[in-house]
Order: C-alpha cells, then sequence, then structure tokens
C-alpha cells in the first residue's frame, strides 16, 4: 500500500535555494494544497495550514528579487515663493529669565538634641537664555516668539539647595544681528558664538543664611528674584565671500546655477529671486567659496523703495562684490554707475570693496557690439560670459579665487580668522 507523501511544491516557487523568502512560500503553498479524495488526513495534518499562515512572514536581505525597496525618496523641490515663507531674515523675540527658588525655613530637629539650629538651604539660580550660532541653521523661521529660562527649585531641609534652573539655547544661524531699542547689542559671527539674550533670577536665601551670633534662631528668609525680561529684534545678514550685484534680469540666479549646485529659480520676468542663495564654488584643493545671489536692485533702493533696504543688508557681510551687468542692454554701463551709487548711498565705502564686473550674456549679437564700450568706460577688470551657454566661466572661477586668497591673506595679517564653509 503506497503512502501519501503530499503533493509536490512548484518548481517555479523554490528556484532561488538560497532566498529564505522563495523557500518560505514554497512550503506554504505545500501546505495549503488541497490532497485527493480518500487519502488519510490525520488531525495534525489539518491544522498545519493554520499554524503556518498564523507565523511571521520571512524577508530576505540577499535576494534582490524578494527584498524590500530600501531607495531613499528624494527632496521635494519647492518653488520661490514657498521658500519665502521658510526663509525669514528678521525676527521680534520676548525672553524672559528663569525665576530664583525660594530659600527655606526650617530648624534641624532631631530626638535628644533640644536646639538644632536654622537648616534652611538656598534657592537655585533660575536659567539664562541664550542665543547660539549655528552653521546648520539658515533661516530665523524656527525662532519663536517668546522664550523663557526654566525656574530653579526652591530650598529645602538640612541645608539642602535648590537646583538650578536648566538654560535655554536658541539656535540662529550666522550673520545674526541682535538688536535692542534700535541699539545694536550682539553680532554673532561665528560658529558657535553665544549671547545672554536674558539672564535668569538669583535663588533665594534660607534662614541658615541669616544666622549670626546676635540672632541664633532666624526666621527670615527670602523669596527668589524674577528673571529679566527683553525684547529683542534679531536681524539676519547673510553671510557669503561673494555677492552678486545686479539690476532684476541680468542673469544673476542662471551665474549661481552654472557655477555652484545651488537651484534659486529663473524665469522671463523681473524679482523672480525673492531671497537670497547661498552657492558653494568647489576647487580641486578643496577650498570653499561661498557666493550669494542677492535679489535685483532698483534704483532708489536705498531710500527703501520696493524692497531696497531688505536686499541692501545682505550686502554687508559680503567681502568682495560681483557686478552682474546686461550687456545687450543700450549703455550697460549706466548700470554699473547706478549700482554702485545705491551702495554708496547705502552704506559709505560698501561700493569700495574688491569687485569685478562680469558682463553677461555675451552669446547675443547686441553683446559683442557693447562689449568694447563697456571696457572703455569702467576702470574694474571685466570678464564677458554667458551664464546660458557657459561660455568663459572659466576665467571667472580663476578670478574668483585670486580674489579669495587676497582676502583670507588680509585676514591672517590682521590676526583674524577668514569665513569658512
Amino acid at each position: 500500500m503506497r503512502r501519501f507523501s503530499g503533493p509536490r511544491a512548484d518548481p517555479a516557487l523554490t528556484a532561488n535555494s538560497g532566498c529564505a523568502a522563495g523557500a518560505g512560500r514554497a512550503r506554504l503553498a505545500a501546505a495549503m494544497a488541497v490532497p485527493p479524495l480518500g487519502a488519510g488526513l490525520g488531525r495534525r495534518a489539518l491544522w498545519k495550514p493554520v499554524l503556518l499562515l498564523l507565523s511571521p512572514p520571512s524577508f530576505s536581505t540577499t535576494c534582490a528579487r524578494c527584498a524590500k525597496d530600501r531607495r531613499l525618496r528624494q527632496k521635494r523641490a519647492i518653488t520661490e515663493r514657498q521658500l519665502t515663507r521658510y526663509f525669514v531674515d528678521h525676527r521680534k523675540v520676548r525672553v524672559v529669565g528663569g525665576q530664583g527658588g525660594a530659600g527655606a525655613f526650617s530648624f534641624y530637629s532631631e530626638p535628644r538634641k533640644i536646639f538644632g539650629g536654622p537648616d534652611g538651604g538656598n534657592g537655585g539660580d533660575g536659567g539664562h537664555v541664550i542665543l547660539k550660532a549655528d552653521q546648520q541653521t539658515k533661516s530665523l523661521s524656527s525662532v519663536l516668539p517668546f522664550y523663557q529660562g526654566f525656574h530653579g527649585e526652591r530650598g529645602g531641609r538640612k541645608n539642602c539647595y535648590g537646583a538650578n534652573g536648566a538654560y535655554v539655547y536658541v539656535k540662529v544661524p550666522v550673520g545674526t544681528l541682535v538688536k535692542e531699542d534700535g541699539e545694536v547689542v550682539a553680532d554673532l559671527t561665528q560658529h558657535g558664538e553665544e549671547y545672554v539674550a536674558a539672564y535668569g533670577g538669583a535663588g533665594g536665601k534660607g534662614n541658615r543664611f541669616f544666622l549670626s551670633n546676635e540672632n541664633r534662631s532666624p526666621t527670615l528668609f527670602t523669596p527668589g528674584e524674577p528673571g529679566q525680561e527683553r525684547v529683542l529684534h534679531l536681524e539676519l545678514k547673510t553671510t557669503a565671500h561673494a555677492g552678486l550685484v545686479g539690476f532684476p534680469n541680468a542673469g544673476k540666479s542662471s551665474l549661481l546655477r552654472a557655477i555652484s549646485r545651488a537651484k534659486p529659480a529663473v524665469a522671463a520676468y523681473p524679482f523672480t529671486t525673492l531671497n537670497p542663495h547661498v552657492g558653494i564654488v568647489h576647487y580641486q584643493d578643496y577650498e570653499q567659496v561661498a557666493v550669494a545671489d542677492i535679489p535685483g536692485l532698483i534704483k532708489g533702493a536705498h531710500q527703501n523703495r520696493g524692497l531696497g533696504v531688505t536686499f541692501l543688508k545682505h550686502i554687508e557681510r559680503c567681502r568682495f562684490l560681483l557686478f552682474v551687468v546686461d550687456l545687450s542692454v543700450p549703455q550697460p554701463w549706466v548700470q554699473l554707475q547706478d549700482l554702485k551709487y545705491e551702495l554708496q548711498q547705502y552704506d559709505k565705502g560698501l561700493s569700495e570693496r574688491p569687485c569685478v564686473v562680469i558682463g553677461n550674456k555675451i552669446d547675443l549679437a547686441e553683446s559683442r557690439i557693447n562689449l568694447p564700450l563697456l571696457r572703455e568706460r569702467v576702470a574694474e577688470r571685466v570678464i564677458p560670459l554667458s551664464a546660458l551657454t557657459g561660455d568663459n566661466l572659466e576665467e571667472l572661477l580663476w578670478h574668483l579665487r585670486e580674489l579669495h586668497d587676497t582676502y583670507v591673506k588680509t585676514e591672517q595679517s590682521r590676526g583674524q580668522s577668514p569665513v569658512k564653509w
């Protein structure tokens, strides 16, 4: 009499013998197959499919066909208008230090000890609110309108002092200016630099503190002092080595996309860029030069026409300037004169920083005609290029490195550390 050995598994399911998931599915299919009528199945065989179904599934990490998809999700691109909501360069903050803990009032008590004396401990100090410059933070959008330090704990018996309140650290971008009543009180220009925005209150004194020869049983104790309260205005000024300065539609954003990995918005209408973008230019010796794309200026920007002052303040941190001029317009040297005038009226000496003139859109026929005329009327070096086609970008990158090396040597001769990215 032949014994029933059960149905065979599908060969396609067990083709990959090294795959745990494929073998598991084969065993599950074999167990769930219905045997022919007449075959004697015991109670143990009837429960076998149920037990296999309740067991957790096995996944394979070696087989490419059965392994789970582990690809990382790509970061969703945001538009310039969405970026405007995330990028905040000014914020009003109310900061309050933590209140100090109250002192304790108690007398030492112990059996067979008539007079133990006062043993009330002092309260803990309140926590400070500290602004800390962080290189990873790029905007003031994460700064809340109110911060308060942690309170100190009150003193205890047996001369136990209360714990001090913890400090509250507020991360702000590098280049944040702290103002109070219109006056600058701090300038955070280095990574890790800190400024105590509000001091915590001192802890109260317990009655043990007032023990003296004249008063052997003091009943006096003091509460904790309140923390310092201030209203501060935080203002962000973009810190970069070079700044692209020009009128709208001069090609600044296209140029930044051509020389770095930054992706500012590019369109055929003015004021496409509403926020400053910083791109990093990498060199073969691992040196990095930060280039900031300043939104376009207009005439009368120093008088706060349009958003002039909002854009001009980001140029103050730039160590050298790159004036971007559209060569295709008539008399492109007039653009350069207007740009220098706006910078000089906003801050004296700003237009005298090391600079270079970039003649963009050289691929057009009108630009080739205006190029020699521009060089005759401009004393600075003129670099013609095309951000669209990439013509003559090498000359700009070499000159940009020369300006950066000169800036580093100047800062080192003064005993200061240059800005690093």
